[in-house]
């Protein structure tokens, strides 16, 4: 199984095929891969990302299949199901590296920061369950002077998001925490482009990587 460091690197390829347009061309998700993952899978990264149809995992950052386990919701929210899927992966197929994958312009980021200035009484209860998870980390930026500059707010909140993330899952689970003291498994956040196309890693990054 790959390192931390070698799975984040692959991404970094990818991502860079994706964005000039040279694409693997290495039949990764061909009928003979097919059958190559039919019986197992060994995800070399998790990726914890958005729902959002702009954002698919395995092409912003050309993989095939049976190369990265997905994990999607809106807003990249850590809920209990998606520290339970991230512990599974890292468990089960010892993979080293998981990713927070947030995106500019995130429309939960955007519903959230509606919520905060309008309060919607009729919002539903699920969403609300969405919006609760986010409010916490983007409340703070509403009382700067972010609040004056829309594009910083939402950018701004779109990075505090992905962080929030980042720690609830490296803080909020003792499998996890384990695996990242003895077993190298590196936890960080990313952010990608819509306009771009390109994946900035940010948060979590050791040195020299």
């Amino acid at each position: 199984m790959q390192t931390a460091k070698a799975a984040l690197e692959r991404l970094r390829e990818g991502n860079y095929r994706f964005v000039t347009d040279i694409h693997n061309d290495d039949h990764s998700s061909g009928g003979a891969r097919r059958k190559e993952v039919a019986n197992g899978q060994e995800p070399f990264a998790i990726i914890l990302g958005c729902s959002d149809s702009r954002v698919p995992a395995e092409m912003v950052f050309d993989q095939g299949l049976g190369d990265l386990f997905v994990i999607r919701v809106a807003g990249n929210i850590v809920a209990p199901s998606q520290v339970g899927s991230v512990e599974f992966a890292a468990e089960r197929y010892k993979t080293k590296l998981v990713v927070v994958l947030g995106h500019s312009h995130c429309g939960a980021i955007l519903a959230t920061l509606e919520e905060l200035k309008r309060p919607n009484e009729n919002q539903s209860r699920n969403l609300k369950s969405i919006v609760d998870r986010i409010r916490p980390s983007v409340a703070t930026l509403l009382e700067t002077e972010l609040k004056h500059d829309h594009e910083a707010l939402v950018h701004q909140s779109v990075r505090a998001n992905i962080r929030a993330s980042v720690n609830h899952l490296r803080h909020g689970s003792e499998l996890l925490e384990n695996l990242i003291q003895n077993e190298g498994l590196l936890i960080v956040g990313a952010e990608y482009s819509l306009e771009t196309g390109a994946v900035e890693f940010f948060d979590g990054l050791p040195e020299g990587v």
